[in-house]
């Protein structure tokens, strides 16, 4: 795999998402739009990935999942721009909680997959085999996420034949945890608080002294909160030595080190609350395709700015520091100072973007969706933005999923693209490798339509024949057959594996071209 050194920000498994159909009188099965229909991939920290298709594919509904403004129907989507334990969600304690029988639960649905794939490499070529592989694919599934719900927290405790008491003494470490960072919040609320009574003594013409005295008693209670918070960390200390401790009983087990590679600190965005996913929303930013629509014009652009900042307790609404802040903010998207006063209808839809870009990155963000961002403005303004957001990465390290249906726009921004059709990831690849050897039909027809200016080395479009099929009630098989010049009929009836040709390039087809 090309990119193992990389660390992985987002990794999505089998990301399923359905939108219900309100069901008629004369309807008797339940429909659905799938948008997004098992899709799986990794998004790197500090990359641009790119994603396109054609319009109504699923790719804006993927970026919205991602962020979880919509509640996903089916998978998994970890994060690791934080650590679990910073936001301690319910479902952690859930899975704690009920250990032993999660493992005896892991072990059916185990068996139950060996019984499968049994029964599946018994049957010859056929239907009846291709319609098995469903089911197979579906029991190595449930299988897999009730393994790694299990692994991703306790690793090689896996091992231990009683999970009784090692369930104990993680419940035990998560509910000090969960104390030790309700405590910071607190004493991080109490500290905005005090700059902004500051402030406020400060705007009143009081001296040093006088705002001293004002505001000594919320000192004397932020120095209370600290002392308070030290006696919880050595608390939580002590209580991980005893997990080390125990941990140090099962090393010897030859399992052991098989199982603790699964470990690690992601947060399953899946699996949040709603209170939860909202702690984390300044890590994960949306920038709006139409820049006219997605500011309030009834707020001034300092307000537009500074609004998720006092949502997130950044500052106090009295701090002087936030206008400094937000002006910082504003010039390094361009935008001049002394626009803070004004609102959105005095800009043109370049500075219209770029305060919807400041907006977001006021909040120091991980990972921006970059919704059609530029696809609304003029082809001048466009370049502009797009050097912005280019530079902008460049300077805070942030991670793009760039969606777009321009490809000349992709092929510029992105480090690695994703195409896709009807609601499947269908390639996936470096720019420079997927605009070189495009292994996937469909992505050999987006290519072919791009104009070019050589006339030594005009391509042929391919004209794709027939409508887009509905994501009612998709294709069977491989969803591109109804279109694809090279379809036979095994791809009416076995969905092709997403898998890997050349490193780093995976492709879901049958018969993959360019190789």
């Amino acid at each position: 795999m090309e990119n193992k050194d990389k660390k992985v920000l987002i990794r999505v498994q089998n990301l399923k998402q359905y939108f219900p159909i309100k069901k008629g009188f004369i309807q008797k099965e339940k429909l659905y739009v799938r948008a997004n229909d098992d899709v799986t991939l990794d998004i790197y920290e500090g990359e641009t990935l790119g994603l396109v298709g054609e319009s109504g594919c699923g790719k804006s509904t993927l970026g919205r999942t991602l962020l979880q403004l919509y509640a996903q129907t089916d998978g998994r989507t970890m994060y690791y721009g934080r650590d679990v334990d910073e936001i301690a969600p319910d479902y952690v304690l859930d899975i704690l909680k009920s250990l032993v029988d999660r493992k005896k639960e892991y072990f059916n649905l185990k068996e139950k997959e060996v019984n499968v794939r049994k029964q599946y490499d018994a049957l010859p070529d056929g239907d009846e085999k291709y319609s098995m592989r469903t089911h197979l694919l579906e029991a190595e599934k449930h299988a897999r996420d009730s393994f790694l719900d299990i692994v991703q927290l306790i690793g090689g405790f896996f091992v231990a034949e009683d999970l009784a008491p090692i369930s104990d003494i993680l419940v035990k470490e998560y509910k000090a945890g969960v104390e030790y960072r309700k405590l910071k919040e607190k004493l991080n609320d109490a500290r905005v608080a005090y700059e902004g009574a500051r402030s406020f003594q400060k705007e009143k013409g009081k001296t040093k002294e006088q705002i001293d005295a004002a505001t000594s008693n919320a000192l004397s209670q932020i120095e209370k909160q600290e002392e308070i918070i030290k006696i919880k960390e050595k608390e939580l200390e002590e209580i991980r030595m005893e997990i080390y401790k125990l941990m140090k009983k099962y090393e010897s087990n030859p399992d052991f080190a098989k199982y603790e590679v699964y470990r690690d600190k992601g947060i399953n965005l899946a699996r949040l609350t709603e209170e939860e996913s909202r702690k984390l929303r300044k890590d994960l930013q949306l920038i709006f395709q139409d820049p006219y629509s997605s500011l309030n014009p009834r707020m001034t652009v300092g307000q537009i700015i500074s609004e998720g900042l006092l949502a997130h307790k950044y500052f106090d609404k009295n701090d002087e520091k936030m206008q400094n802040y937000v002006m910082e903010v504003m010039e390094k998207c361009g935008l001049a100072p002394y626009f803070i006063h004004r609102y959105p209808h005095q800009f043109s839809g370049g500075q219209r973007q770029r305060i919807g870009i400041a907006r977001s990155l006021a909040l120091k963000p991980k990972f921006v969706v970059c919704d059609e961002a530029v696809s609304a403005l003029d082809v001048s303004i466009q370049s502009q933005i797009i050097n912005l957001l280019l530079d902008l990465k460049e300077q805070e390290n942030l991670t793009y999923l760039f969606i777009s249906h321009d490809l000349s726009v992709i092929k510029y921004i992105s480090d690695r693209v994703g195409v896709m059709y009807l609601g499947n990831i269908v390639e996936l690849a470096t720019t420079e490798e997927l605009f070189a050897h495009p292994t996937h039909p469909y992505t050999e027809a987006l290519l072919s339509a791009i104009p070019t200016t050589d006339v030594d080395n005009k391509k042929e479009a391919i004209i794709l024949e027939g409508d887009i099929p509905s994501p009612i009630k998709p294709p069977t098989g491989c969803k591109f057959h109804t279109r694809c010049r090279y379809a036979t009929d095994i791809c009416k009836k076995v969905t092709p594996d997403f898998e890997e040709v050349r490193p780093g390039h995976f492709v879901a087809c049958h018969h993959k071209i360019n190789l």
